[in-house]
């Protein structure tokens, strides 16, 4: 079967893909440095299929957004938790770059990535005010179909 090789990457490919990745930021933000703002939100919405993360202000205007397949996740993979916290991380990034300082973060969804997603986040020592879960829950739902009768 042959011996399994770990590719590592060399230190400079490392910092190349690093300095990729903060000047896809520095093009993605649109806010100059001369606006500062204070407090913001975080969506995070987890599907089994993708986690997607929104940075908004306190009115709901969209600063920011990133998901796992942005970043480069394909197919399955992008519903995994490892991948949301990639994401987390990005979205962690952004949110150091616009200087916000108190977030509130909502999570919408049943995906395997919302709990990894919230972890990386408060991994990254940001000031977290409040977490809320805004899953859509049916309550008694729809009308059932009507008896069949044969």
């Amino acid at each position: 079967m042959g011996k399994k090789r770990v590719i590592k990457k060399t230190e400079e490919e490392l910092l190349k893909e690093t300095e990729k990745v903060e000047s896809q930021l520095q093009k993605e933000l649109k806010i100059g440095p001369s606006v500062k703002i204070k407090e913001g939100r975080v969506y995070i919405f987890s599907s089994y299929n993708n986690t997607i993360l929104t940075l908004t202000d306190p009115k709901g205007n969209v600063l920011y957004w990133t998901s796992a397949g942005r970043i480069g996740f394909k197919g399955t993979k992008k519903g995994t938790p490892f991948a949301a916290s990639k994401a987390a991380g990005v979205m962690a990034e952004a949110i150091k770059k616009f200087g916000i300082e108190k977030l509130e973060i909502l999570v919408k969804g049943i995906g395997s990535g919302r709990e990894s997603a919230l972890r990386s986040l408060a991994a990254h020592n940001l000031d977290i005010v409040s977490i809320k879960d805004i899953t859509p829950i049916p309550h008694d739902g729809c009308r059932p179909p009507k008896v069949r009768r044969v």
